[in-house]
């Protein structure tokens, strides 16, 4: 019996599992990017970091790729969930024009600190932040509003450096801090959901160009990588997500705004979870 062949075709199926989990994540996270205006990168954050560590991707860079590649892919998801929102006239155009200049340069300083954050920092911050938005969510009450509008400078400016700024570091398109932001304000979930695909167009590009400069020339990055960006990963996913975007941009103008804060609140949790489960070894 020939047990190097054996080992060598076990391998071989088990990436090939892996490759069909890559693209049904896509697909989800399509989906969410379209539901829920967000980029979908806490779907695929977590994936991507099990597929590159069934690949033997030093662990010092594993976290960071995983993180690179999610935004690059979110470039193209983010468009095309933009897209939909703004012909439904959804989406608070001056709200993302006030971000123009605070939101990218909140990009800009974490592409900077990338390179110094280890892979649990990044799962820490990943896994409080979103802990901590699904409960809001999910047990939210009126008295919760910090105010009936969005207030203009300093809090507008500092909030969008900051959702920037946090949303890199996790690979993720800003939906999920946008969101709360605007609701905490009195704006409409649907509108929120709206402008947050906005966001994610504005962290997504100049937070790949980022992480592909924080990352140039380091050691253990896997083949086809870019910096931290592996553009192996962003080929074999973005056709899905692009695809699948659309499909959440129609669900979510058709749900009340409760269930969508219910489903956006239970969403967060499962990442939540995942995220510590992985950061004790599971």
């Amino acid at each position: 019996m020939d047990f190097s062949a054996l080992a060598a075709q076990g391998q071989l199926m088990e990436v090939a599992g892996l490759g069909l989990a890559l693209l049904a994540s896509g697909l989800i996270a399509g989906f969410l990017a379209g539901m829920f205006g967000i980029g979908g990168g806490a779907v695929l954050v977590p994936v991507l970091y099990q597929f590159l560590t069934v690949l033997g991707v030093d662990e010092s860079v594993r976290m960071h790729v995983s993180v690179a590649t999610s935004l690059g892919i979110i470039v193209p998801t983010s468009i095309r969930s933009f897209m939909a929102h703004k012909k439904r006239g959804a989406a608070d155009l001056e709200l993302l024009k006030s971000w123009l200049i605070p939101l990218p340069l909140g990009v800009v300083a974490a592409s900077l600190v990338a390179a110094h954050v280890s892979g649990s920092g990044l799962k820490g911050i990943f896994a409080g932040i979103a802990l901590v938005l699904g409960l809001r969510m999910l047990m939210d009450k009126p008295h919760w509003r910090l105010g009936s509008d969005i207030p203009g400078a300093p809090i507008r400016p500092l909030c969008g450096f900051g959702i920037g700024f946090f949303s890199t570091l996790m690979g993720i398109g800003g939906g999920v801090m946008n969101n709360t932001f605007m609701t905490l304000y009195g704006r409409p979930i649907h509108q929120a959901v709206a402008t947050s695909s906005g966001t994610g167009l504005m962290i997504s590009v100049p937070g790949t160009i980022g992480l592909i400069w924080a990352g140039w020339g380091a050691a253990g990055l896997p083949p086809f990588s870019a910096g931290y960006v592996n553009l192996l990963g962003v080929a074999m996913i973005i056709p899905v997500t692009t695809f699948a975007a659309p499909f959440g941009v129609k669900v979510a103008h058709a749900l009340p705004r409760r269930k969508m804060e219910i489903f956006f609140g239970c969403f967060l949790l499962v990442v939540a979870i995942r995220f510590l489960l992985s950061l004790n070894g599971y």
